[in-house]
């Protein structure tokens, strides 16, 4: 499965402040790239103890000053939340100093205390999400911006990647599917929910595709939690905490997200001897024609020792 991309989230914990949890996360990117991981990814988070997501784009160009290679990627970057000019130029700036490594995940976001920070209405931000996304779209065409009295006023630079770099965007849900499938672009599942029902959002996306748009030129990229042992006993371990850890953030979410969360653990992490956790990725390849395994590597129960090499036996099981 050399063809598969293997891309990689932040793992591990830190108790510390933020400027070691940062000190951290550019040491995982080199790790990471020496691995030989194709991608990093960094979603984005606010209000938490840290703040370590606040700004993923400010993160990813740490990153980039520190690697080569590796791709830089945003899991979730918020749309709504965002001026369109200021994401044009800032995603723009980012992929001319990684030397055209970006892929911009986006994302609407769903905790209400998130739009009440940002005095945005729930209810507006799907709406919000097309018309900002059709704005840097714009902008990055080189159109003269549009509401201002220069009408010749045009966003520069331009990304290095033309047209721009890969948008992918995150769904959780019919609406946010039924969204991505109409924009044309690749869907990038969430961390949670089943094969089964990945299987049939993938099939729905493609379905609800324009007509202008072959779904086999499109990305099949999916997060999943990944840990691979040889040691079986650490393996039923790690699955227990899981289902601790999904149990408890059942009880913070609603409607879809909780379900997802209250589903078995096999369903939605691929845990276990190393031989195990290739057969599953093959079943993911066979059952949605996965292109891009994310990794999500926040394990709980687990040391930053077992966590390297969980990542040292996946990068060599799909080198």
């Amino acid at each position: 499965m050399s063809d598969l991309h293997l891309g990689l989230g932040p793992w591990g914990g830190d108790r510390r402040g933020p400027t070691e949890a940062f000190a951290r996360l550019l040491d995982q990117s080199l790790l990471a790239e020496q691995l030989g991981f194709k991608s990093l990814w960094i979603p984005e988070g606010h209000f938490q103890p840290r703040g370590l997501f606040a700004a993923p784009l400010v993160v990813l160009a740490a990153i980039a000053a520190r690697t080569r290679h590796i791709r830089l990627g945003t899991t979730s970057f918020l749309l709504p939340v965002r001026h369109p000019i200021r994401i044009a130029e800032d995603v723009a700036v980012l992929d001319h100093l990684s030397g055209g490594r970006v892929i911009l995940g986006v994302g609407r976001g769903f905790r209400r205390s998130l739009f009440d920070a940002f005095e945005l209405a729930p209810s507006e931000k799907r709406d919000r999400f097309d018309a900002v996304l059709e704005r840097v779209l714009s902008a990055w065409r080189g159109e003269p911006l549009p509401h201002v009295q220069d009408r010749e006023l045009r966003v520069t630079p331009r990304p290095l990647q033309r047209p721009h770099p890969p948008i992918w965007v995150a769904a959780f849900g019919p609406k946010a599917l039924a969204q991505a499938s109409r924009l044309g672009l690749p869907y990038l599942a969430s961390p949670v929910e089943p094969l089964e029902r990945l299987v049939e959002n993938y099939a729905r996306h493609r379905e609800g595709l324009p007509a202008s748009i072959d779904p086999a030129t499109l990305a099949v990229p999916a997060i999943r939690t990944v840990f691979a042992t040889r040691d079986a006993a650490r393996a039923r371990e790690v699955r227990e905490a899981l289902e601790t850890q999904a149990r408890a953030a059942a009880r913070d979410v609603g409607g879809p997200a909780r379900r997802a969360a209250e589903a078995p653990v096999d369903d939605w992490a691929l845990v276990g001897e190393p031989e195990r956790v290739r057969e599953l990725v093959l079943r993911y390849r066979e059952r949605i024609g996965l292109t891009h395994l994310i990794v999500r590597g926040q394990l709980p129960a687990t040391t930053p020792e077992e966590t390297t090499r969980s990542l040292e036996l996946l990068a060599g099981m799909f080198a």
